[in-house]
């Protein structure tokens, strides 16, 4: 039988934990929100912009893997030409590339990237959209960042750790430099984030990720 101390602790760890993510979600939901709004209209502009240049869909559905490992579709405004996907699985030579750099092309590097993507990746604004996915309880305002399910091998044996949390708009992983970090430390980063995971560790997190977007860190 437990020791009733050793289970007095298990439900105080417990109850902590279900207040945390209660307040959590209350203040994803309420940030996300409120940046909807307030930024409508840049999303206005930008969503007529992006459709301007090809006459295209401005928005961009790309399937990621969430907690505990289902699939949802990440929504970010269109930084590259219309099938881009199927135009980086085309090309044999520039898909390996995209594989042996961490799932993501170097910078400059990239032919699809239009000149608004440049722009919209540079300053983050690409990822506004994603506050719908947060909103909606897809994503969490703050967590690890969403990975592509070739990108789940990268994590071994801590992949149930990892998926185990919401992803985030927002993340350590950015913080600390995004694209200039790749795996295998982009993991350890990760998994740092979920092992401390609390309330005002989430706004720590939240504004460093706001300086690092103001100093563009790893943004392209």
């Amino acid at each position: 039988m437990m020791d009733s101390k050793v289970m007095e602790k298990e439900q105080v760890k417990i109850n902590k934990h279900s207040v945390y993510h209660f307040f959590k979600r209350i203040t994803d939901i309420l940030v996300s929100l409120v940046a909807l709004i307030v930024l409508s209209p840049v999303i206005l502009i930008l969503a007529i912009l992006i459709f301007m240049q090809d006459g295209h869909s401005p928005f961009y559905k790309q399937i990621r893997i969430g907690q505990y490992g289902k699939p949802f579709g990440m929504f970010k405004f269109r930084s590259m030409i219309f099938n881009a996907d199927k135009v980086l699985e085309s090309n044999p030579k520039l898909y390996q590339k995209y594989v042996d750099n961490g799932f993501k092309l170097p910078e400059g590097e990239d032919p699809r990237v239009t000149k608004i993507g440049a722009f919209i990746r540079k300053t983050s604004l690409d990822e506004i959209p994603q506050f719908l996915n947060v909103l909606i309880g897809e994503m969490a305002l703050v967590g690890p960042r969403p990975i592509v399910k070739k990108e789940m091998f990268e994590y071994g044996d801590q992949i149930n750790e990892f998926l185990s949390v919401k992803p985030g708009a927002l993340g350590l992983w950015q913080a600390s430099g995004r694209a200039n970090i790749g795996y295998p430390e982009r993991c350890d980063i990760e998994l740092e984030y979920i092992k401390n995971a609390s309330y005002w560790y989430d706004v720590k997190v939240f504004f460093a990720c706001c300086i690092s977007i103001i100093k563009r860190d790893g943004a392209f």
